[in-house]
């Protein structure tokens, strides 16, 4: 582990992603990870190595580095370019939005461009100099042709489980999930085949009964891909996928909260009905995130950026192309619709950690890396660090 320069943050409003700690400060240690948590109190009191920076967080928020688990593209980098340089170019961009950690995500584009894609983020893997790579999100291919999305057609695939193995063993043990759609015929046996292998299964793209929910869970498929997105609407005599989403709490579900994949009201709806530590705020951002322009390309096709900040088709601007959405963002759009900041911040940070097992981060606790954040009232960033190093 390289040695790292110990800093205490100082006058933090400290939102832990499980409890809020007015007054207080961070210890950052020379291992990159979480010493000590302290209130200011306490301060005169404490020791630290010769050296010790310090950083004055001056009353704004310091949280965990927020996590993106479903993110195809951001800043003109995606992984639809199948390149290292594009993955490593997403994780610089990233970085400057209080994202420390993203999972690349692949559309399901045929066999071989997904294997491509994987080859670019295992390249990329360990070179980050900005938000570190946890692994690789698949949204497909075993989904729904009648709920495909933005997804293209021709690549929707029946259940293969070898096609399934194949795709697993080229991820060389980094595929940390998938989204599939529970009602097609074998997803029990490829439920049970992703639970041996280690891969979380998603319902996503799904035209799901409430009875085909019901039935992934009990084969272990326990979290859902964007939330009222590409899925089986609710229904008074079928709650389909979102309804078996809303009454079972134990299941997980992830978010775009921009407004326009969801509507506000929806999302507070959600947060009333769902215990929030199952629900995961995402971007699911595609590659022209962030830049201005009126013809800007993402998966090879003409979009552009709609009134109401979501990506659009040049052709027909009424059809929604995918999200422009930065975590951040999605934090201050929750905020700003009535749901605490410090659940938007769990919902970000603890919840992906703890639901993919990414057991060391998530959490500003002792002993956990030191991704952390210094977020302005705007939850704009002020100060990032990963691993303790700071990036912004």
């Amino acid at each position: 582990m390289n040695t790292v320069q110990p800093l205490v943050i100082t006058n933090a409003n400290l939102k832990t992603g499980l409890t809020v700690i007015p007054d207080s400060a961070v210890f950052i240690n020379e291992n990159g990870l979480i010493g000590d948590v302290f209130r200011m109190s306490r301060l005169s009191s404490k020791t630290f190595p010769q050296g010790t920076k310090y950083f004055d967080a001056a009353g704004d928020t310091v949280c965990p580095g927020l996590i993106d688990t479903h993110i195809h593209g951001i800043g003109g980098y995606g992984t639809e370019d199948m390149s290292a340089e594009s993955i490593l170019g997403m994780s610089e961009e990233l970085v400057k939005y209080g994202i420390t950690a993203f999972l690349p995500t692949i559309y399901p584009d045929g066999e071989e461009k997904i294997k491509k894609s994987e080859e670019a983020i295992l390249d990329a893997m360990g070179k980050e100099n900005g938000a570190r790579i946890l692994g690789i999100n698949v949204e497909g291919p075993f989904i729904s042709p009648k709920r495909p999305g933005a997804l293209p057609q021709e690549s929707i695939s029946p259940v293969d489980i070898d096609y399934f193995d194949r795709i697993i063993d080229h991820g060389q043990g980094h595929v940390v999930c998938m989204t599939v759609a529970p009602e097609l015929k074998h997803m029990h046996a490829l439920a049970l085949r992703a639970m041996a292998r280690g891969v979380t299964l998603l319902a996503g793209h799904t035209d799901a009964s409430y009875e085909n929910m019901i039935e992934g869970m009990q084969c272990g498929i326990l979290h859902s891909t964007h939330f009222f997105n590409a899925m089986s609407r609710l229904h008074h005599r079928n709650p389909g996928a979102v309804g078996a989403i809303l009454i079972n709490p134990e299941m997980c579900c992830e978010v775009i909260a921009d407004g326009v994949h969801v509507h506000r009201e929806l999302v507070k709806l959600l947060t009333r009905l769902k215990p929030a530590e199952n629900i995961v705020l995402i971007t699911d951002s595609l590659k022209p995130t962030g830049l201005i322009g009126n013809k800007l390309q993402a998966n090879g096709v003409d979009v552009m950026l709609s009134e109401e900040g979501a990506f659009v088709s040049v052709e027909d601007n009424s059809l929604l192309n995918g999200s422009a959405l930065t975590l951040n963002k999605a934090i201050a759009n929750m905020s700003r619709w009535g749901v605490s900041p410090d659940i938007s911040i769990q919902m970000a940070t603890a919840n992906p950690a703890r639901i993919y097992k990414f057991n060391n981060m998530g959490l500003i606790i002792p002993g956990k890396v030191a991704d952390v954040c210094v977020f302005d009232s705007n939850f704009n960033p002020r100060a990032v660090f990963v691993g303790g190093v700071r990036k912004v």
